[in-house]
């Protein structure tokens, strides 16, 4: 008997009880284990411009590069393959770079000296990850956040970790957008941290004192603190503009654009920013000459000489004490005078507050396409200024001179703090290269994954599972992959071990084979006589012009039973099946020759455009059946509505759609089957479960209900076992809310969720499940069995075949039958009212 062990393979001998490991030798190339130089201008991660501007620090693919404003060299700082070096931070002294390694085995701060090439690990922080550094200005300490949530400042010299601070509602997203802000003396960091409402608050982190103060109330959401260079003002992001957007649909309405740009004055002697000036005559002051040269004598300091370094003692007399008044602070808060919008990412120089504007929440996805705009607001002018467009990220240098600006189509550039700046001259990420060790790649790559899921898994205790031994146990393997895919299947047996939802695993550095694409008809083939036909062609409801089959289009004659005869003069007989014809012509106008009749005869052409893909109006198509099948059999009594998902491309639009154009049927079906999940679907259910509140006669017309799109009939849902996350909590909440029955057999039980994890060295991802659903009794939802059904009806293949769907049959049934208890729905209009007397 043959069996595997450890990634080996063994013989076992029946007779003796014996086994021995059976040795294989492959012999090849294997070309994909070999060392090999790679651009990696397609791995971007972080990037710091240098405190002059001259030089900007890029880390990618876990080495960093040191690439010119615009004349210079590209220089590999760090050259570890096997290795990931993440966040690199300039000093602002342009000595040394901050970046956390993974090379001790677990992620340490460490410093690069530019001068001498040395790199030194500072702390022993141990298991975790960290996220971006941010410098005091004196080039002595660094702040930063991690996984926990804990905020540190580490001495560089001595590697003194102080956590001053933690959070409790960040996850992925939240963590890596953090920031920390400091004061120009280096004695103070702000921050922003959220409140038990879920706004956030400013504090601000006194490092001499190490104490707290807390600036805001955080009654309204205050973000992204920043420090003004002068340590006049304290600037900072809040969302406290509401206005309302109306829905088209009906009476609801959501908040966007929200957020406004605050000035904090430190001290109760500093005037708001936005005070009124008044021009004065300056008044000259005559005084004897050798008075005022005596004077000069007196203001003059000795200067240093051209290459005499200055003391720190001398350094501090040049950097001017930050003082703070902390009473009733809160109130000396001014909103800046710029238009309510999406925005944030907030830095400043003197005398402006440097922002981000982003595409409206509202915005179309084309809107935005384009990236945000990087403005100024000018507290001297008074006015926003638009310093660039069409811009994804940016860091403004130590010094306040420079940005530098990667845009929303991936260049990267270095820009003055000016109105009207462009890309001119681009940081070339092209001359971005680095030797590759894929063996060393591998095993950092694996032992990220292993970190990633010890760290963020939202059980530390790992479900039970010896999460130290499943290292030994897998890391062996990843020895044995000669592939980047053997990797991603070393990693997904990793990940399964926890016994969670939602554990994946893909991408990096895998070969694909090319495809082609292929044109569609929008049509079902069939073949008789020799010839391909078209069988029927795909619809939709009559009011979906989402998409519709070409052979649908206004002029075309094709129609149903006709034969195609030729694609572009070549014989569709030729082909063994009829798509292989249209190989390589996706959206491409093509010639079809057709006729009624198997024969050229008679035959005629017809230009059509093809589809790239018929799988959403295959779709439509068969929710068009279902619900022409529901409305036949109730006499059109009952809706139907699909929802694919809870996600918003597909989930939210299709539910959306369907209710509001049924709103008003006496009843509603809902079929989640083969959900996919998303997010979570309370606001699916609010939709669903909205209550009579009031009705209002009128003289002439309808008399009309409130809420005015409420169904207030009989519901049921359809679910089943491809149907799971958000899918699973859509019946979930469903049944919770006491709308109906659900119909069919038991969903996936998925609901141990994701919200993003740090990328792989490679690009590759891997997800980790950081939150797990209980109910409001107490009790986990049933992990991996899912949501039974309250009435279970299997999946028939045999009938689905035929034609006949039992499980909506029987919704139907149900629908129907609390449609004729005789309950009405809606309230017979009362008795008129004389109010005469």
């Amino acid at each position: 008997m043959v069996f595997e062990a450890g990634g080996k393979l063994y013989l076992f001998n029946l007779s003796d009880e014996k086994y021995k490991e059976i040795i294989i030798s492959a012999i090849g190339d294997f070309a994909s284990l070999k060392k090999t130089s790679k651009s990696v201008a397609g791995n971007l991660g972080w990037f710091q411009v240098a405190p002059d501007g001259n030089r900007v620090i890029v880390e990618a693919r876990g080495d960093l590069f040191s690439l010119p404003k615009e004349e210079g060299f590209v220089r590999n700082l760090t050259r570890t393959s096997g290795t990931f070096e993440r966040y690199p931070a300039w000093s602002p002294d342009g000595k040394s770079i901050a970046f956390f390694s993974d090379q001790t085995g677990e992620y340490e701060l460490t410093i690069l000296d530019l001068e001498s090439g040395k790199t030194s690990f500072n702390t022993k922080l141990g298991p975790g990850f960290r996220y971006a550094i941010y410098w005091s200005p004196d080039s002595k300490k660094v702040g930063f956040i991690d996984q926990t949530m804990a905020m540190h400042v580490v001495d560089v010299k001595t590697g003194n970790d102080v956590i001053f601070d933690k959070e409790d509602n960040l996850f992925e997203d939240g963590l890596a957008a953090f920031t920390l802000s400091w004061s120009s003396d280096s004695r103070y960091l702000t921050y922003a941290k959220s409140q038990r409402n879920n706004n956030s608050a400013v504090f601000i982190y006194d490092t001499k004192l190490k104490t707290n103060h807390q600036l805001t109330s955080g009654f309204y959401s205050d973000m992204m603190p920043y420090f003004d260079p002068e340590g006049k003002y304290l600037y900072f992001t809040s969302n406290r503009s509401f206005h309302p957007y109306y829905s088209n649909f009906d009476n609801t309405w959501a908040y966007a654009d929200a957020t406004q740009l605050i000035a904090l004055p430190l001290r109760k002697d500093v005037p708001s920013p936005l005070a009124m000036k008044n021009d004065t005559v300056a008044l000259k002051k005559v005084e004897a000459k050798e008075e005022q040269k005596e004077e000069k004598k007196e203001e003059v300091k000795p200067k240093a000489k051209k290459n005499e370094k200055v003391t720190s003692e001398e350094q501090k007399d040049t950097i001017a004490t930050v003082k703070i008044d902390f009473e009733q602070i809160e109130k000396r808060a001014v909103v800046i005078p710029v238009t309510a919008k999406n925005m944030g990412h907030l830095s400043a120089v003197a005398g402006k507050i440097i922002f981000e504007k982003y595409p409206s929440i509202a915005a179309t996805d084309a809107e935005g396409q384009g990236g945000g705009i990087l403005m100024y607001y000018d507290l001297n002018d008074k006015k926003e200024v638009t310093i660039m467009e069409a811009v994804g990220s940016y860091e403004l240098s130590s010094d306040g001179s420079s940005i530098a600006v990667m845009t929303s189509s991936g260049e990267l550039a270095i820009v003055a703090v000016a109105e009207g700046q462009k890309v001119e001259k681009k940081v070339p990420l092209n001359q971005m290269a680095m030797t590759i060790d894929p063996m060393l790649e591998w095993k950092q790559i694996f032992n990220d994954t292993w970190r990633m899921q010890r760290d963020y898994f939202y059980d530390k205790d790992m479900h039970g599972v010896d999460w130290a031994a499943m290292k030994v146990q897998y890391g062996k393997l990843i020895d044995q992959c000669v592939t980047r895919s053997d990797v991603n299947f070393v990693l997904g047996e990793l990940i399964g071990e926890i016994n969670a939802s939602h554990t994946y695993r893909g991408g990096g550095d895998e070969e694909n084979a090319k495809m082609k694409n292929v044109g569609y008809l929008g049509a079902d083939w069939a073949k008789e006589n020799g010839e391909f036909k078209i069988k029927k062609i795909l619809r939709g409801a009559p009011w979906d012009t989402e998409v519709i089959s070409p052979l649908d289009e206004a002029g075309v004659a094709i129609k149903e039973g006709d034969y195609i005869l030729a694609v572009n003069g070549d014989p569709l007989k030729d082909f063994q099946e009829p798509w292989l014809a249209f190989e390589g012509k996706a959206g491409q106008t093509v010639e079809l020759t057709y006729n009624s009749t198997p024969t050229m005869v008679g035959a005629k052409k017809q230009l059509v455009k093809t589809m790239g893909d018929e799988t959403r109006l295959r779709n439509l198509a068969w929710i068009e059946r279902n619900r022409q099948i529901v409305d036949k059999a109730s006499g059109g009594k009952i809706g139907y509505i699909f929802v694919p998902s809870t996600g918003v491309e597909d989930g939210q639009y299709e539910l959306v759609r369907m209710y509001y154009g049924q709103w008003d049927k006496e009843g509603l079906i809902i079929d989640e089957r083969f959900n996919n999940g998303g997010q979570i679907p309370d606001r699916f259910v609010e939709l669903l479960n909205k209550k009579p509140l009031a009705y209002f006669k009128t003289r002439d017309g309808k008399d009309w209900q409130w809420p005015p799109t409420g169904n207030f009939g009989p519901k049921a849902m359809l679910i089943n076992g491809w149907s799971g996350s958000g899918g699973d909590a859509f019946p979930d909440y469903f049944r919770k809310s006491g709308l109906g029955p659900l119909i069919g057999t038991r969903t996936w039980g998925g609901l141990i969720g994701i919200s993003g994890v740090p990328a792989l060295i490679d690009g590759g991802y891997i997800t980790v499940p950081t939150f797990r659903m209980y109910d409001p009794d107490g009790k986990w939802f049933r992990e991996g069995h899912g949501v039974d059904p309250d009435i279970e009806v299997l999946e028939d293949h045999e009938a689905l075949a035929k034609g006949r769907d039992p499980q909506l049959e029987k919704a139907i049934e149900v629908v129907l039958k609390e449609l004729n208890t005789g309950k009405k729905i809606h309230p017979v209009p009362p008795v008129k009212e004389n109010r005469s007397e």
